[in-house]
């Protein structure tokens, strides 16, 4: 159950994404920019600066997630009831 959790760890599908999205914007940066490109940005290559940072973002989403893991309930504590499901009481008046 343990692996369960931390495959749907929400940290980790973000880290995922924004580390996609990271390398390939940092690849664009670093081999398809051209001088105009360089020019409308005032020299700043925008794409490798912002593909670096969401990289070290993804880093610290990935660091939290293995520094802090899921862990799964306790045996001993009940699960919390369903409100929908009832506890075989009513708490409905009947109105007559």
């Amino acid at each position: 159950m343990a692996i369960r959790m931390r495959v749907f760890d929400i940290r980790l599908i973000i880290a995922l994404l924004i580390g996609i999205y990271g390398l390939v914007t940092a690849i664009m940066g670093l081999w398809f920019t051209t001088d105009e490109d360089l020019e409308r940005s005032a020299g700043i290559n925008i794409n490798l600066w912002a593909g670096l940072g969401m990289l070290v973002v993804s880093a610290a989403f990935l660091t939290w997630a293995w520094l802090r893991p899921l862990a799964p309930p306790d045996e001993g504590e009940p699960e919390p009831s369903d409100p929908a499901e009832g506890d075989g009481e009513s708490t409905e008046v009947n109105a007559r």
